[in-house]
């Protein structure tokens, strides 16, 4: 990268440990590298509802023949609960909400304009994303701004899309970069599309765990990490999602609030599932953050967006909210 990215970092900005706890806190302070016993051991049944999660997400497990990894986090109340919250799972596609707000970052603080210079491409730099790049397959002839690219990769997932945004700030590394300047030292990024996507258990590379994911999306969606113009247009784009329907979305009430990012590796990569969301109840102005990652025990089995939806019901009940 030709620039270090130095987000101006707000209230809402603090540590892992200050983030995730609060004076009505169930787990304790979930940083990154937290182990899942530990967490495990903080996250009993004293949600307000009685509800356990622990229980919930470990018959959970049972039934689906897989790992789970969630975080929840009550913005109003400070209250956070965890399970697995420590243990790394793949990133897929949900690092197209991340790079986004890399590109917004370095468009407001050193490359005015950027968002809407129009990218042009080769026909033969889309070779192996066609199938998983809906939109930008349509602009080949005309390219696309990085607003545009934004937009593709957020609401449709669009692959293409996210790698051309991850050129904008120096490939896999300049991400891992940006993660490093918001405070998170746990999540990177390696490879772009398609092959980011492979995964088998112990991988390292491409990965996060839910509560370093959940902690920058907070300060992304909700903190001064980005400019107040930016937060806005990528909640927006995030509310505009197309591709999580099934998954943290069904889990919750049909007039509750969701911007959310997918990622899906496939079977062929342990079924691995994930979904990231802001979520509003009605009638309050504190969100929540809930942090969905899931794989199979099993290789070359499909993922189930049931579980996901599943796991983001039980996490709203842990943090007293259903």
């Amino acid at each position: 990268m030709t620039q270090r990215f130095r987000p101006r970092l707000g209230v809402a900005t603090l540590t892992a440990s200050a983030l995730l706890c609060g004076p009505a806190q169930v787990a304790g302070a979930v940083t990154g590298e937290t182990s899942a016993s530990s967490v495990a051991a903080r996250t009993g049944s004293n949600a307000p509802s009685g509800f356990d999660l622990n229980n919930a997400l470990r018959e959970l497990e049972k039934s689906y023949d897989g790992r789970i990894g969630a975080v929840g986090i009550d913005l109003g109340t400070g209250r956070t609960v965890g399970y697995r919250a420590g243990e790394r799972f793949p990133f897929n596609s949900m690092f197209k909400v991340f790079a986004c707000s890399a590109v917004l970052h370095k468009a407001r603080t050193s490359d005015p304009g950027l968002m809407d210079k129009v990218v042009r491409w080769e026909p033969a730099e889309m070779a192996g994303l066609t199938a998983n790049s809906p939109e930008t397959t349509e602009y080949t002839d005309t390219g696309m701004t990085p607003a545009q690219l934004c937009r593709a990769g957020i609401t449709k997932s669009d692959g293409f899309a996210g790698n051309t945004l991850l050129k904008q700030i120096g490939g896999p590394r300049g991400l891992t970069e940006f993660f490093r300047a918001t405070g998170d030292r746990t999540s990177r990024l390696d490879r772009p599309e398609p092959t980011l996507t492979e995964w088998k258990p112990g991988e390292l590379r491409d990965t996060t765990t839910p509560a370093a994911a959940a902690q920058t999306f907070t300060k992304l969606t909700t903190s001064k990490t980005l400019h107040p113009r930016d937060r806005a247009r990528l909640v927006g784009w995030l509310k505009a999602s197309l591709t999580g329907a099934n998954r943290i979305r069904a889990g919750l009430p049909k007039d509750w609030t969701v911007g959310d990012k997918t990622g899906t590796g496939g079977a062929s990569n342990y079924g691995t599932a994930n979904d990231l969301a802001i979520v509003w109840a009605p009638g309050s102005d504190a969100a929540m953050i809930l942090s969905v990652f899931t794989n199979r025990n099993t290789d070359n089995t499909p993922h189930d967006d049931k579980v996901i939806a599943s796991t983001a019901t039980a996490l709203a009940k842990a943090l007293g909210r259903l």
